[in-house]
């Protein structure tokens, strides 16, 4: 289909002397004003950031022309000014819309097959102005195709932004509980994965956001090639989010919260986020809660989301307000915390201006945090943070020097955190005022078009980098995986800790990582730190009750779901509280679906007894021993072989390639069946003795990450996958 576009259409400035940029951002309603974020899964953020950054371009000396392309809808359903072919964003930038499959407005999923329509009526676009750009720049898969095919045909340098990516949606996908082939018929996944390594190949410049986005995400790539990466944090509206002016406090969200408390003059302790347990909230009232001179000192202020009622919500939502709500009991926190039901997306920069107001500090305590945005815009209101290390954060506070990084699972450390923030107006002031210079610095629109400029420089000199091809596995599924558990394997030799985990990393294109523990994710997460072990890609916890994706521990919520079956937790404590031997773990062992007690075997019954014990009360439950002295619970679904092999039918990668490692009685039906099994030397010999008639699994004559090792070479695992003869 052929376009053509008005005479009155504004014309591109024909200034030779400068820079014509092109931006490509094919899917989601793009507009110059009102832009509606959240009115569908494609209007989210990347909307705004393509119209703000051709408008903070466009700004810059030395730069003719900015041309942001997207797809002309013409739609009955939509505003009509998605159907206008030229949109001025000011006197040299525009929106230029262009046809591409049939004129209705479509979800990107739906886009594939008129993509190369649209590369090509861009291309006429382009031979009617009668000017080729100086570099194209994708937004997103889809665009990343479009944008290679006319980089190739025009000659001129690649810039692409991937915003998402689809091996790591794809995650996020199964995850909730699609199927392989549910998630491609619906989404096009290969057809994304494949545009995405085609952009990194042929991309000059690949732009990211943060080193977490590079190192964790990009790196699931083949063409991974961090050499041609560089990380430029997008802008934020220094317009909206600015330092308090006093009159916030007349504002109805300052009565919302006030009418939570018993002196709502103190200094806030103020956090925004989605209701979700990486978010990590339950720390942060615990540390709250624990600190007589932080309730002294301080309110506490929790806003995660907007609710009618708690139990409306999606179950992992209803669990963490809940939990809110009883830790707030549990501490006597009545007067002390505000958590209010509602707000609106325009009172949230009132929030961070009150809470500067006060003197309190913004915190961010998540398990992970690949950008924080909410930490910048806190920031720019001249409010101090205090936040998670991992992740983003990292890059903001050593730009902004305006809070202090915290182990999110450490409650002391976040306590002391925050008290040094606050108990010095000196300090305060000082971070304060460091903070609204970096974000002038690193993070304003313009800080990001002059960084953006700079990393041009090379391209349009052709001083681009020699690409080494990389090996190519054509594949957009791992077809292997490795999991092991944590304590019996991983902990105990440091050394053949860090040759493990050169192997992994060195293989990760291929194949899967996980860890497979009896401990909580708190409780792993904490561990892993400590041992600096990297993040897997798959983290299985509490006994396989609970699996997380990398790389922001995404919950399974159907693996949730699925055993759930027959699970009545309050009926097994009924039962076995009153055994002798038995003393129930502290809360922090517990969770939803594991019930976990120490055990003395010369006093307490034995586990044929006790689980004839929990028949008899109609409990159909799996109740493992570990040790010898940890008996533990769970669901009858769940275990760390079931959970295995729950990943090995979501993610398509058969048993025989999947080399599990253990050393005690609760990683026995992890390696029992078709597994590739090994069997450490520092295993708990008599809970594994009925292992050792099994043939077909592997005894390691070392102990730890080096018996780990010795299996991989025994199975050639990276290589032939040997699959040993059943016994």
């Amino acid at each position: 289909m052929t376009q053509s576009f008005p005479v009155s259409a504004p014309p591109a400035v024909d200034d030779r002397q400068g820079l014509y940029i092109l931006l490509i951002s094919a899917h989601g309603l793009v507009r110059g004003h009102d832009l509606e974020l959240g009115r569908d899964a494609d209007t989210g953020g990347q909307t705004l950031y393509v119209a703000d950054l051709a408008r903070a371009l466009a700004a810059l000396p030395g730069v003719a022309q900015v041309d942001l392309v997207t797809r002309r809808v013409v739609d009955a359903q939509v505003s009509t000014d998605y159907a206008e072919p030229i949109e001025p964003l000011r006197p040299n930038a525009r929106i230029v819309r262009i046809e591409a499959g049939p004129q209705a407005y479509l979800p990107k999923e739906e886009l594939w097959d008129h993509l190369d329509s649209f590369a090509d009526n861009i291309r006429d676009f382009l031979r009617a102005e009668g000017r080729k750009p100086d570099v194209v720049h994708s937004h997103y898969a889809d665009a990343g195709y479009v944008a290679t095919r006319l980089a190739n045909q025009l000659g001129v340098p690649m810039v692409h932004t991937g915003h998402s990516l689809g091996r790591v949606k794809r995650r996020r996908l199964i995850a909730s509980g699609l199927k392989r082939d549910v998630i491609e018929a619906r989404y096009n996944m290969a057809r994304r994965v494949e545009a995405e390594e085609l952009a990194l190949a042929v991309a000059a410049l690949v732009i990211a956001s943060t080193a977490n986005e590079i190192e964790e995400q990009y790196a699931l790539y083949d063409h991974y090639q961090p050499e041609q990466m560089r990380i430029i944090p997008p802008g934020t509206d220094v317009q909206r989010f600015k330092p308090s002016d006093g009159s916030e406090t007349g504002a109805p969200i300052a009565a919302e919260i006030a009418r939570f408390l018993s002196v709502p003059e103190k200094p806030m302790i103020l956090a925004i986020s989605r209701p979700d347990e990486r978010k990590n909230i339950s720390t942060l009232i615990r540390a709250y809660g624990e600190s007589v001179e932080l309730q002294e000192m301080a309110n506490l202020v929790i806003v995660a989301g907007n609710r009618e009622d708690i139990r409306d919500l999606d179950t992992g939502a209803q669990a963490v307000l809940e939990g809110v709500l009883l830790d707030i009991d549990r501490y006597d926190l009545y007067g002390k915390v505000a958590y209010p039901k509602h707000h609106a997306r325009e009172e949230v920069s009132i929030l961070y201006r009150l809470a500067a107001l006060s003197g309190g500090v913004f915190v961010n305590p998540a398990l992970t945090e690949p950008f924080g945005l909410t930490l910048i815009e806190a920031a720019a209101s001249g409010l101090p943070i205090v936040a998670t290390s991992d992740g983003g954060p990292q890059d903001i506070v050593a730009n902004c020097h305006n809070g202090y990084l915290i182990d999110p699972l450490d409650t002391a450390d976040l306590t002391r955190a925050l008290l040094k923030v606050m108990s010095d107006k000196d300090t305060w002031q000082h971070m304060a005022q460091q903070g609204l210079l970096g974000v002038q610095r690193h993070y304003s629109w313009k800080a990001h078009a002059e960084s953006y400029l700079e990393a041009l420089q090379p391209l349009l000199r052709q001083e681009k980098a020699v690409r080494k091809p990389p090996p190519r596995r054509a594949m957009l599924y791992h077809d292997r995986a490795i999991f092991s558990d944590l304590d019996q394997n991983l902990l105990g030799d440091p050394e053949s800790l860090a040759e493990f985990v050169r192997v992994v990393r060195e293989h990760r294109k291929c194949a899967s990582f996980g860890i497979v523990t009896g401990r909580s994710l708190e409780s792993a997460l904490k561990t892993m730190r400590s041992y600096r072990i990297p993040m897997p890609d798959v983290l299985i916890t509490s006994l396989g009750t609970a699996i997380h994706f990398a790389p922001d521990y995404t919950v399974d919520k159907a693996w949730t779901r699925h055993i759930d079956h027959l699970w009545t937790p309050v009926a097994v404590r009924a039962i076995l509280d009153e055994l002798p031997g038995l003393k129930r773990q502290p809360n922090v062992e517990q969770s939803r679906f594991k019930i976990s007690y120490y055990i003395d075997p010369q006093v307490a019954p034995s586990l044929e007894e006790i689980n004839r014990l929990l028949h008899q009360g109609e409990q159909t439950v799996n109740a493992t021993l570990s040790f010898g002295q940890f008996l533990d619970v769970l669901p009858v679904r769940a275990s760390k072989g079931f959970a295995v092999r729950w990943f090995a039918d979501q993610w398509g990668v058969p048993l025989e390639h999947i080399l599990a490692a253990g050393g005690s009685g609760a990683d026995e039906d992890m390696m029992r069946g078709n597994t590739l099994a090994v069997v450490v030397a520092n295993r708990h010999n008599d809970e594994l003795r009925a292992l050792a008639e099994v043939e077909r699994i592997y005894f390691a004559q070392a102990g730890y990450a080096r018996g780990i090792l010795e299996g991989m070479e025994h199975y050639d695992f990276y290589n032939a996958c040997q699959v040993p003869e059943a016994g």
